[in-house]
């Protein structure tokens, strides 16, 4: 099997015997940056775009995921920054990290790999491109601000359904068990939990391709990893003066999540707050006086309408 990943059909390269080969082979195709030419000469070494793209993407997310949590992990156990630990008196044990890992690393491999691994032959009958050049970085930043938008939406409506009744009972509770959430516990959850709000992630690229037949692999990879960097930063339980919300108000962060895990409820979006904020469901003592505030005035205000 031959990869279809020059745009061009005009050109044509072989696969050497080793990759590097193949690289310097895929380096004398004119108008290609560096990143395009490894991305080239990796569909054209392995020859097989099903296996590349599976392997591509299962391995980007372990490494994306696991590489993220590492440093919360190392965080936890210095002393230094326990001053920015948002709920400082709760910190995951080694026996708590090991038995989410295992836990994480079951879901990896017997609830994700399987579609990961089909997920060429949907990227070919959508239309979802994997060919150079990639496009332009316009087009991709607005496709992933775009996913990010949608994500959330997403992730709101269903991740506080998850909190209603036998939802949370026997599917969402599984992810509550660390009330003080790690970087680690992003994706600590039951597997339709995983698959029904993973779709945010997912489907979202696959239906906004449906509907547009514009979008490239390379972009959803980009937009899988600030994603996955998104989720275990929003679980890493640190509130730093630097933290992103700071310069940027909408952003949710760690300390908007980590109200959610604390209180059990409210703060239900993944990536921005305006969802919580326009619907009246931030979590927290903070939001709890506001609303007890808005209570009390609209009280007075009837009372008033009533003399």
């Amino acid at each position: 099997m031959s990869s279809k990943v020059f745009a061009d059909t005009a050109v044509h390269i072989a696969a050497k015997e080793t990759f590097f080969q193949t690289y310097q082979e895929v380096r004398k195709v004119q108008g290609l940056n560096s990143l395009e030419q490894l991305w080239a000469a990796y569909y054209t070494y392995l020859g097989n775009d099903i296996f590349a793209t599976g392997l591509l993407f299962f391995c980007l997310h372990e490494l994306m995921y696991f590489g993220r949590s590492l440093p919360w992990f190392i965080i936890d156990r210095i002393p230094y920054f326990r001053k920015y630990k948002i709920q400082d008196a709760k910190l995951p044990s080694n026996r708590e990290q090991w038995e989410c890992l295992k836990s994480v690393l079951i879901s990896h491999f017997m609830v994700e790999a399987f579609p990961i691994w089909f997920f060429h032959p949907v990227c070919e009958k959508i239309g979802i491109s994997y060919e150079v050049p990639f496009p332009s970085l316009k087009t991709i930043a607005l496709q992933v601000s775009i996913f990010f938008l949608l994500e959330d939406a997403w992730h709101y409506w269903f991740h506080r359904g998850l909190h209603y009744g036998s939802f949370y009972k026997y599917i969402h509770k599984q992810h509550h068990r660390y009330a003080a959430p790690f970087g680690l516990a992003a994706e600590y959850a039951h597997p339709i939990e995983v698959m029904l709000l993973g779709f945010g992630t997912v489907g979202i690229p696959i239906v906004w391709c449906y509907f547009t037949r514009n979008l490239h692999l390379f972009t959803i990879c980009i937009w899988i990893t600030l994603r996955l960097y998104q989720a275990v930063d929003a679980h890493s339980g640190y509130e730093f003066p630097w933290s992103l919300h700071h310069f940027l108000p909408i952003w949710a962060g760690a300390d908007h999540h980590d109200e959610h895990h604390h209180h059990f409820i409210g703060n239900y979006a993944s990536s921005f707050r305006m969802w919580d904020f326009f619907l009246d469901t931030e979590a927290g003592n903070t939001a709890k006086l506001n609303r007890e505030r808005k209570a009390k005035l609209k009280g007075e205000k009837k009372a008033k309408l009533k003399e």
